[in-house]
């Protein structure tokens, strides 16, 4: 069969749809011509490469002769990569939840050639199953309708366009946020918790890590010990759970069941980069190990399966594998017998919760299929005392046990690996190395984050010196969205944080100057998703809540109060606060959900650290900084003296050495200690 244009694409989503019967264009300026000179409805799909629905509705659907001639003959056919284009996703993601009151991928849309949708829906089937219209069914009714009735599918059209954009430009912002919204957002979250389980709600169970940081953050403040067993519960047993690879490390993308035993296989990059954070600040509040190997686990995992060896990470790895979703991940008893040595049978059996008859079962048939997905259902400390050996003892036998498997497992037909690079997910990335880095004392990490950061400064932006979002292929491509400047602006922050090289702050000012110029609301505050200078799809749109990635607006938040408070700029902290008023009224009602606006929230009520450092002795000062960030300290902010951060903060070149001294400067709340040469005194004032 002959590819159609999809073959010449970037994505390796849309080049997944190639060889398809369906005569698919990309998102382009063509194909809305030719449904207008055609009079033809556009038939919408919206995927990614590692989504298993999506992979089904291809294979029921869009490899299917007759679906594929009804959308040749009647309609014009477009795919669409949501990484690649989250601002086309974003916007007709909204109409879903509109239309449906849900939504998910793959995600479907009915428009016309002015772009505006007239049916909106998720996975549909293709033939009529569970009391929803199958494909081409609905085909063939939107087909009579489109040529019978033409006036009510405008009609329809027309009138859910113009409430969406009117929702979306009012003016918002009258609830005056204090902390008792603070407060309010952590008694939600601790409702929500499962407390036999962990994590927040039944079932599917997400891993949540904005959740897990804002209680961080929460009980830094409060000292509320219940705030922190919380979260260190979730962890553990999200660490022993099926949804993390207990043989190569790295979290799936979430438990279809409440005790974290069943995943959706697929291993998102923002995920474990995101978790790699969360778990590396656990280490940081109680020193307990078992949260730094956690963190290590994800890096080894990351840098194993993900990384590119330019100095980035790719974008994901599916589910499925010849076919079938987690085949890669389960053991049969049998395979698991062969490889492994008598008494470390015992041990994998009773430590992976293994069976003969398995505890994967099959979705259709609804019967196990005698394999197993490795979970692990107490504490290590419980086994060893089970078995009767010494921890350490068990711990050598659980590492040998693993590497066994995962050299055998290696052999296995591996998963499609989406090699696409994001700009906001290798972002996220390279603040879990930094964090890691600073956290663990680990060099290594701090390189690997900064030749991550590297490879966006010299790949990701265009000849005007604008932002780009993804690169494929040798060839960086699409405008950035907020979540890409928003999110390396934070990890350019992290890295001058870590290593205090100006450039880094100095490259984080710039961009978020950018920022505020092109995506900033003039009218009504807030960020846009899109620049002024990008193609606009239908309108402009602005987005506060918190899925499964911070929101822009939030993050922008974050880093804007932060560089306020570094640089003096009270203008930044002015932004930061119109930002987070300007979605007041939706924070408000349900604080839980935008827990990165909490995040940023409380920065600005309840204050930063801020010290200045005049170095005598670098190194000296550099070892004491690096010594202080060892602990988790989320409010503070360091500047050091140096030729570039004098331009930054004009008003550094007043602070002088005290006995010729490396001399610390620290303000509070808009409160200044007297500057000293005591770094131990600094410390007491943070960390008291």
């Amino acid at each position: 069969m002959s590819p159609n244009r999809l073959i010449n694409e970037k994505s390796p989503y849309l080049r997944q749809h190639a060889y398809n019967p369906v005569d698919w264009y990309p998102w382009c300026d063509e194909a809305f011509k030719k449904a207008q000179i055609e009079d033809k409805p556009v038939f919408l799909s919206i995927g990614y490469s590692t989504c298993h629905w999506c992979h089904v509705m291809e294979k029921e659907s869009f490899e299917n002769q007759e679906i594929a001639e009804i959308l040749n003959k009647f309609f014009v056919s477009i795919k669409v990569d949501r990484e690649e284009r989250p601002d086309i996703d974003n916007i007709y993601m909204k109409f879903c939840y509109i239309f449906n009151n849900h939504g998910g991928w793959p995600l479907t849309v009915f428009m016309n050639y002015q772009k505006k949708p007239f049916y909106v829906d998720t996975y549909i089937p293709k033939d009529d199953a569970f009391g929803k219209i199958g494909l081409k069914n609905l085909l063939l009714r939107i087909i009579h309708i489109w040529q019978s009735n033409r006036e009510k599918i405008n009609e329809v059209a027309d009138s859910i366009t113009s409430a969406f954009k009117s929702i979306k430009s009012k003016s918002e912002g009258i609830y005056d946020l204090s902390e008792e919204i603070l407060e309010r957002g952590y008694k939600e979250l601790k409702s929500q918790f499962d407390r036999e389980f962990g994590g927040f709600g039944i079932s599917p169970k997400f891993p949540l890590p904005l959740n897990l940081m804002y209680i961080h953050r929460y009980y830094y403040r409060s000292r509320e010990n219940d705030a922190l067993k919380m979260n260190l519960y979730t962890m553990k047993k999200m660490r022993f759970g099926g949804i993390y690879d207990q043989i190569g490390f790295g979290f799936h993308r979430y438990s279809t069941d409440r005790m974290w035993i069943v995943p959706h296989f697929e291993k998102m990059l923002y995920d474990n980069a995101l978790l790699m954070i969360t778990y590396t600040e656990a280490y940081q509040i109680t020193k307990n190990e078992f949260y730094k190997d956690v963190a290590n686990e994800i890096a080894d995992f990351l840098l194993r399966d993900m990384y590119y060896e330019k100095g980035v990470f790719y974008s994901a790895i599916d589910a499925d594998s010849e076919g079938q979703e987690g085949k890669f991940y389960i053991w049969s008893y049998e395979e698991i017998e062969k490889e492994l040595k008598e008494d470390e049978i015992l041990i994998a059996e009773k430590l992976f919760s293994l069976s003969e008859e398995g505890n994967f079962y099959d979705e259709i048939q609804r019967k196990k299929t005698g394999k197993n997905i490795l979970y692990i259902h107490k504490d290590l400390e419980e086994y060893a005392e089970e078995f009767k050996i010494n921890l350490d003892f068990l711990k050598t036998h659980l590492r040998n046990i693993r590497e066994k498997l995962l050299k055998i497992r290696q052999k296995r037909v591996k998963p499609f690996r989406d090699e696409k690079i994001l700009t906001d997910w290798n972002s996220l990335a390279c603040i879990a190395f930094v964090k890691s880095a600073v956290a663990f004392k680990r060099n290594d990490y701090l390189q690997t984050a900064e030749k991550c950061m590297d490879f966006i400064s010299n790949h990701m932006f265009d000849n005007k010196d604008r932002l780009l979002h993804v690169y494929k292929d040798g060839e960086s491509l699409v405008y950035a969205y907020l979540e890409d400047h928003a999110y390396l602006i934070w990890a350019l922050i992290e890295l001058y944080l870590a290593t205090f090289k100006s450039i880094y702050l100095s490259k984080a000012i710039e961009i978020n100057n950018n920022t505020i110029q092109h995506f900033w609301d003039y009218e009504n505050n807030g960020f846009y998703h899109t620049p002024q200078y990008s193609e606009l799809i239908l309108t402009r749109v602005k987005e506060s809540y918190d899925g499964v990635l911070p929101s822009g607006n939030a993050v922008m938040a974050y880093n804007l109060i932060r560089l306020a408070r570094i640089t003096g700029n009270i203008e930044y902290e002015n932004i930061a606060k119109q930002t987070l008023k300007a979605f007041s009224d939706e924070i408000s009602k349900m604080p839980s959900n935008y827990a990165f606006s909490l995040i940023a929230l409380d920065l600005i009520l309840k204050g930063t650290f801020e010290l200045v450092v005049i170095p005598e002795n670098r190194a000296e000062a550099f070892n004491f900084l690096i010594e202080l960030n060892n602990d988790f300290i989320p409010n503070l902010l360091i500047l050091v003296r140096d030729s570039e951060t004098e331009k930054i903060f004009p008003n550094i070149k007043n602070m002088n050495l005290i006995n010729e001294k490396t001399t610390y400067y620290l303000c509070k709340n808009f409160e200044c200690q007297p500057p000293t040469n005591d770094a131990q005194a600094i410390k007491k004032a943070i960390i008291s």
